[in-house]
């Protein structure tokens, strides 16, 4: 599996599954329990998208036309 999107932020990490699986690729989000300790307050503990590698070129350029569509950047 390759990692191809992370961050604390809860819209950006819903923007960014919801526009992989319009794209018919399947992301699995980890850390997602881990990053929640201390109400969030550990900022380098960071959800993290991941895909499979078949799909990390597609996911990627997906990922970065949405955000360049929604006017946001894709870091933090």
């Amino acid at each position: 599996m390759k990692q191809v999107f992370k961050t604390n932020d809860p819209v950006k990490l819903s923007f960014a599954e919801s526009v992989l699986r319009d794209a018919g690729i399947e992301p699995a989000v980890l850390d997602e329990n881990t990053s929640s300790l201390y109400g969030g307050g550990l900022p380098f503990i960071q959800r993290r998208i991941m895909v499979v590698d078949e799909d990390e070129r597609a996911a990627l350029a997906a990922l970065q036309a949405a955000f360049e569509d929604a006017g946001q950047s894709m870091k933090d």
